[in-house]
């Protein structure tokens, strides 16, 4: 990884879109990271979020929540189009959305997780973004690095201090 003039600790419901230099750290649960590189201009962006879609009953807001899945993507359509690119040019990259154990007895956290999933997946599929890799379901916590110089994405496991680096870009 090459050294960073920019570091930004990405929390949930947030969402950065950034050129070279930068690197964007978060850490991941039943929540789920989408992150988007363009190879030629060399720009991207992750997004946090924590659900799926605004549950029914939540009062809709002027702007987007990046809390949410379907309203970070929201965020995304206007960086992409802010940058005057195309989302059939960017690789895209899904991180996250824990895989809790059977002993969780109404499995709720299990069900954010793959519903999050689903959902990354479903958007990214409906834009026609090539994704070139996902790392997801696992059954502890990730912490994730993304380089934006290169679009490669580190994922880091708190719990064993193992990395491992998610496959680079063809």
């Amino acid at each position: 990884m090459r050294h960073a003039t920019r570091k930004i600790f990405l929390h949930p419901g947030e969402l950065v879109f950034a050129g070279l230099g930068t690197h964007v750290h978060t850490l991941l649960g039943s929540c789920v990271a989408i992150c988007l590189w363009h190879p030629l201009l060399k720009i991207g962006g992750m997004c946090h979020f924590v659900l799926p879609s605004r549950p029914a009953g939540t009062a809709p807001s002027s702007e987007p929540d990046g809390r949410y899945g379907d309203e970070a993507m929201q965020w995304f359509d206007r960086a992409v189009k802010l940058h005057h690119t195309e989302y059939c040019d960017y690789h895209g990259k899904i991180f996250g959305g824990l895989n809790i154990s059977s002993d969780n007895p109404d499995n709720t956290i299990e069900l954010v997780g793959k519903r999050n999933i689903a959902k990354a997946k479903q958007m990214l599929s409906s834009r026609q973004v090539d994704i070139k890799a996902i790392h997801v379901g696992d059954a502890q916590h990730q912490r994730i690095v993304m380089d934006f110089s290169s679009g490669h994405v580190w994922v880091r496991h708190p719990h064993t201090n193992g990395t491992a680096r998610v496959p680079v870009d063809t």
